[in-house]
């Protein structure tokens, strides 16, 4: 954080020296004399001082982890060194735990004390020197900078050029990470394949993954017919969904045409809070409240409920994306030229025909981007489905009866620790890459429905 720090207090002087430089130009050659504003200099000062900076800052950021641990165990007995690889990785987090305060236990050997102080100085002296060379860059960016500064300098275009190549390396770091979880999630997901039949995961129908430690073990095989978690993940999100689609949708049409101003202050940043509150908190309230409610409403009219149950879950999961459908919704049917809506009126349609003919179809994009957003939200919700809905894997349509989800499953899959080269491990990878490719078509699905559907006015 220091050099980041450093560099930040370098680039904001330099643009107040970049910027007082500027201004004295102006005044010495006249007011027109400067191709850009004193602001727009003072802007690439500000640039040239901060890139050379943050480079040297996040150069550290990257690799001094390395520098440090080869750095801590150069100073280890050569035994250590020398030894088991496994040995030697544990011996490295324990000096870390006690470089940092988390030893738990008994207090450390001589051997893990020494290499906390040894790793401690490698991490103050890289923090100072990082700082160090980081401001000393950025400073000779800043007088380099400065000495450019001359009346006909086009600042505003570079600075202009700089942003725009800002933001396009933050567009291509957000399209490589998507590339990245997607091919993290391929590669894994071929190594499971190559322990289980793909035929065995998606068209089998029994889920448990449980292996055994040893061949002799019960259960030591496990099975991975992944059908029953895919069923449990769109039933409750069906149920989310008819509770959500409906009430958000219509909320926003009463908002908008129906209610007064008054009302709508009150209501709309009501409804808003609702994508506020943590999902433990609405987990607790389906455990607590809703399940029991479910389960003594079905014994009254003789019906066998599950103490959890798909239904609990998704009322509670469906309350929780109402804002999601309903501030999309309002925003999108607000964004309608008020000139269709006054047409409609002067056509002499009523209000109701303007709502249905006019502005939904016109605010059909919105609202359906505000329906598939409440969609992901759903299918990737975990708390209230482990608190409510529990983790059997069961193959049922039924939302009286108990059943999961793929994230409750991945969760449950890869928490503790666990091996990676095992098909119980690695089945979570498959669950994930399937639950992406299951979305990505429904989204696709959604875009063309869109387009077929939606009205374009002049």
């Amino acid at each position: 954080m220091m050099p980041f720090i450093a560099v930040l207090i370098v680039a904001a002087l330099a643009f107040t020296l970049g910027r007082q430089r500027a201004l004295r130009i102006r005044h010495e050659h006249g007011q027109d004399a400067l191709h850009s504003l004193p602001g727009y200099h003072g802007s690439f000062v500000f640039l040239g001082a901060l890139i050379p900076g943050l480079l040297v800052a996040a150069a550290w950021f990257i690799f001094g982890a390395g520098v440090i641990e080869r750095q801590t165990i150069a100073a280890l007995p050569i035994e250590i060194q020398q030894g088991d690889a496994s040995q030697l990785a544990l011996t490295l987090n324990d000096i870390k735990n006690a470089a940092t305060g988390l030893m738990v236990g008994s207090a450390p050997d001589a051997v893990i004390q020494a290499g906390a102080e040894r790793y401690q100085q490698v991490v103050t002296r890289g923090v100072l020197g990082t700082t160090l060379l980081a401001t000393l860059a950025a400073a000779a960016g800043l007088f380099w900078t400065l000495r450019r500064l001359r009346p006909e300098l086009r600042a505003r275009i570079h600075v202009e050029r700089a942003v725009s190549g800002s933001l396009m390396l933050a567009s291509l770091v957000a399209i490589l990470i998507t590339v990245g979880i997607v091919m993290s999630l391929l590669f894994e997901t071929i190594r499971f394949f190559s322990l289980v039949s793909p035929s065995e995961f998606l068209f089998g129908l029994h889920w448990s993954p449980q292996t055994a430690l040893r061949a002799d073990q019960v259960g030591s095989t496990g099975s991975f017919g992944a059908v029953p978690v895919f069923a449990g993940t769109l039933l409750i999100t069906a149920i989310a969904m008819s509770v959500a689609g409906p009430v958000g949708l219509l909320s926003a049409i009463y908002l908008n045409f129906y209610a007064s101003d008054r009302f709508r202050d009150i209501v709309k940043p009501l409804l808003e809070i609702l994508a506020g509150v943590p999902t433990v908190v609405y987990g607790v309230f389906a455990a607590l409240v809703i399940a029991p409610w479910v389960r003594g409403w079905g014994t009254d009219f003789g019906f066998s409920v599950a103490s959890e149950s798909a239904l609990a879950a998704g009322l509670v999961m469906g309350v929780m994306i109402i804002p999601f459908v309903s501030s999309l919704s309002d925003d999108a049917i607000t964004a309608v030229p008020i000139a269709l809506r006054d047409g409609s009126f002067g056509l002499g349609a009523t209000r109701s025909e303007t709502i249905r003919f006019v502005m939904l179809p016109a605010a059909l994009p919105g609202i359906m981007g505000g329906f598939l957003l409440a969609f992901s939200r759903a299918i990737g919700e975990t708390m209230i489905v482990v608190m409510a809905a529990g983790l059997a894997a069961n193959l049922t349509a039924n939302p009286l009866e108990a059943v999961t989800t793929v994230t409750v499953q991945i969760v449950a899959l890869l928490t503790g620790d666990q091996e990676f080269d095992s098909a119980k491990t690695l089945s979570a990878f498959a669950l994930g890459l399937v639950l992406f490719a299951v979305t990505l078509i429904l989204n696709v699905i959604a875009l063309q429905t869109v387009k077929k559907y939606r009205e374009t006015y002049d």
